[in-house]
């Protein structure tokens, strides 16, 4: 440090690693040489040498021992623990992505199922009367009366009575085809999901029932109901959706730059508000082809299972995918520092000394990012106080810069006055100076 009678003005970098003065600078400056009186027509060639002095001897006491012209930095052990200095390895380790989406709870589409009868006719009797009411597979719908199904009774009944009486015929084909035609008739009211039960009540008692009754096939949730007591029906019109809220889908979207680590079977897991601290686990049953064209995102259906029915559809739901990336060379992602056209990290390179790399990276992972070039394993590399020593580099490397143009300058300013009597110049013919009297 310079130390004059007046005081000088510093420019302080990275904490007052080191303090520059703004006098040398000035001196430094290309365009004028320093001189305070560049551009005066008053000044000498005396002041010119004065001031050329003077440069040298300022830069000649500048604090320049904590930095290095090749861009490194050096600290003492004092200086690395008061500025909070901490360190981490560059090493090959397990690479893990966690991958964070938002998403919905659906219904599952494979649990769901219709009650639409294959005939016409009216419901006579609701035993399920609203939307929302939990049924059991088998459990009783509504009652309905049908005349193709009061038809098909009788003609089963009809045929029953055929085949009894043709069991002791002489002819084997006629009891054969009267039994063929008992089969038909029990066929027809089957495939009009009447059970079998009913129908071997109906065989037993022998009398047609006005009205028969259709059951649910599922066992679910009513989530939508369009039949009232007493309303005529035609055949195949949806009277009841029933769902199976067992097990649930959650469609998530997924950011189109994770869509490459996404694939079906992964674990998930899944979280929603109305549960807070809890997390679901579910897996990825499928994942679309396509992207939808305003997200920019992939949708992708995650199975989960759902005792007790607490996830109910149309809930928002956030899932949480890790995605391994495999052995690779890492570093603590607090050891990059990005300054927006590159990433550096500074590497320790012995007795105090911190090197700025230059970094090539590739994935990022959960507290570590990839490199692909600019450090190898076993690189120790500084995870904290980063712009600090990123400024005090800079700052070398500019200083570096000024003193090679003032260099440049001090060649420029040189008196040739007074080499005409140096030896072994002879025959050399000297420019002469511009500003001399009586130029050649």
């Amino acid at each position: 440090m310079i130390r004059n009678e007046k005081k000088p003005r510093y420019l302080i970098a990275g904490r007052g690693l080191f303090a520059l003065p703004l006098a040398a600078l000035a001196a430094c400056s290309p365009g004028d040489g320093g001189n305070p009186q560049a551009g005066s027509e008053g000044g000498t060639e005396g002041m010119e040498g004065m001031q050329m002095e003077r440069q040298a001897q300022e830069m000649e006491g500048m604090d320049m021992g904590d930095m290095a012209m090749d861009g490194s930095v050096r600290l003492t052990p004092a200086q690395a623990s008061t500025f909070g200095i901490t360190f981490g390895m560059a090493e090959v380790r397990p690479l893990v992505r966690t991958i964070r989406a938002v998403g919905v709870v659906e219904f599952d589409e494979t649990r769901m199922a219709y009650v639409a009868p294959k005939f016409g006719g009216w419901a006579e009797r609701l035993y399920v009367d609203f939307t929302g009411r939990i049924v059991r597979a088998g459990q009783p719908l509504l009652d309905v009366y049908s005349p193709e199904l009061v038809t098909a009774q009788e003609e089963l009944l009809l045929a029953a009575r055929m085949a009894e009486s043709a069991g002791t015929s002489r002819f084997a084909e006629v009891a054969e085809g009267a039994r063929d035609l008992l089969e038909s008739a029990r066929r027809r009211l089957a495939y009009w999901d009447i059970t079998d039960e009913q129908i071997s009540r109906l065989l037993e008692t022998g009398e047609v029932s006005r009205t028969l009754t259709l059951h649910a096939p599922v066992s679910g949730v009513v989530m939508e109901k369009d039949v009232f007591q007493g309303q005529a029906f035609q055949s195949g019109r949806n009277l009841y959706m029933i769902a199976d809220l067992s097990e649930v889908w959650v469609s998530v979207e997924i950011f189109e730059t994770d869509v490459p680590l996404v694939r079906e079977g992964m674990p998930a897991e899944i979280s929603v508000a109305s549960l807070p601290g809890e997390t679901l686990t579910g897996t990825i049953e499928y994942v679309y082809p396509t992207l939808e064209d305003r997200t920019r995102s992939m949708r992708a259906r995650v199975a989960v299972p759902n005792p007790g029915a607490r996830l109910k559809p149309g809930m928002y739901a956030t899932a949480v995918l890790r995605a391994a990336l495999g052995e690779t060379l890492a570093v603590p992602s607090s050891a990059v520092l990005r300054t927006g056209e590159r990433a550096v990290a500074f590497v320790d390179m012995g007795g105090g000394e911190l090197m700025p790399h230059e970094l090539r990276l590739g994935a990022r992972g959960e507290g570590y990012v990839q490199v692909l070039e600019g450090l190898e394993p076993g690189h120790r590399v500084v995870t904290s106080a980063q712009f600090l020593l990123d400024s005090e580099s800079n700052l070398a490397e500019v200083m570096q810069a000024m003193m090679a143009q003032m260099g440049m300058s001090d060649m420029g300013g040189m008196d040739m006055e007074g080499m005409d009597g140096m030896g072994g110049m002879d025959g050399m013919e000297m420019a002469p100076r511009p500003d001399s009297a009586g130029g050649r």
